[in-house]
Formats: structure tokens, sequence, C-alpha cells
């Protein structure tokens, strides 16, 4: 597949996601542009060609984050989607990670989503949520902790000795938060 064929196929679809998300049509456009750069020069990485679709609004989405980030603007929480695979393939982690994440309380999945997904620093967290630095750092590392123990209940990981989880998703009947 070419850049010049995905295009055809998801311009249109990727162009509306993006100004769904920045609400301006010339922004819109320079995103969109962007976005295709990045595809052309790692399409080759594509191992999947049934994936492009879930890949091709991954980049749109990161390229968004990136967009509002490089400029310091503040980005709602409610305002950001992850795009997932309509039909996904298989069980996976992230189905796990998005179910636990959705059932984390506001106070801890806020934090928590601006510091370890949207990569601001925990003060910036702070400032934005209107929060002191020890309370943004107590609920990020509760909100790591529920996850944890998430993936523990849900999935039957367990905790090693150095602290990391280990196992193997279950299947999506037998867990608890994904199915």
């Amino acid at each position: 597949m070419t850049t010049t064929e995905v295009w055809r196929m998801f311009a249109d679809d990727v162009k509306y996601f993006i100004l769904s998300k920045v609400k301006h049509i010339d922004i819109t456009e320079d995103i969109l542009q962007e976005t295709f750069i990045k595809v052309h020069t790692k399409l080759h990485t594509l191992k999947d060609d049934h994936k492009l679709k879930s890949w091709l609004f991954s980049i749109a989405h990161y390229t968004v984050l990136d967009y509002f980030r490089e400029r310091k603007l503040e980005l709602p929480v409610e305002a950001v989607e992850v795009h997932f695979d309509a039909e996904p393939q298989e069980h996976t982690e992230q189905d796990c990670l998005r179910g636990i994440i959705k059932n984390l309380p506001k106070k801890y999945r806020d934090p928590l989503f601006l510091s370890d997904i949207k990569g601001m620093k925990q003060q910036e967290v702070a400032n934005q949520l209107h929060l002191s630095l020890p309370t943004v750092k107590s609920q990020i590392q509760r909100a790591r902790k529920q996850i944890a123990q998430g993936f523990m209940d849900c999935c039957g990981f367990k905790m090693n000795d150095d602290g990391h989880l280990v196992g193997e998703i279950q299947d999506k009947a037998d867990c608890k938060v994904c199915h």
C-alpha cells in the first residue's frame, strides 16, 4: 500500500477527526499534512494491513496532542478520545487497560491521563487541575496502583519479586472488566 492510496482511502475521515479536536480548519489542514508526512515516513513499518486504519488514527491522535503540547495549550480531558478498532481481532492488554482506566474514579483518572498519557509534567497537571503538587503526585500513584490491581483482578496477572506485573492475558469471556 502506498501513501497515496492511504490518502485516498482515509484523508477525509482523518480530517474530520482532527477538526473535531481542534475546531479550526487551517490548523486541521496543517495537522492533516503533518500526519500524512509521518505516515509516509513510517508506512513501511506497518506489518499488518488490517491494522492500517487504527494505526493511522493513532498517528493523527498523537499529532493533535503534540500540537497542543508544543503550544502549551490546554486540551480538556473530555475532548480527547482514543480510537480503537471497532472489531478487535483478539483480546489484548490494551483492552484491559482501557477498561481499568475507564473504571478509575475521576479524581485519579484525570491526573493519570494528563501525566502518563498526555505527557504533562506533574506540576503542569497540578496547575491545570487547580490542585497542590503533593495531591497530584499521590493521586497518580494511587491510580497506578489501582491499574496494577486491576490487571491482577481482571486478567489474572501476578506481581513478581521485582514488583513487575507478569502473566498472560485471559480470554475475554474470563475477564471481569473487558467482557
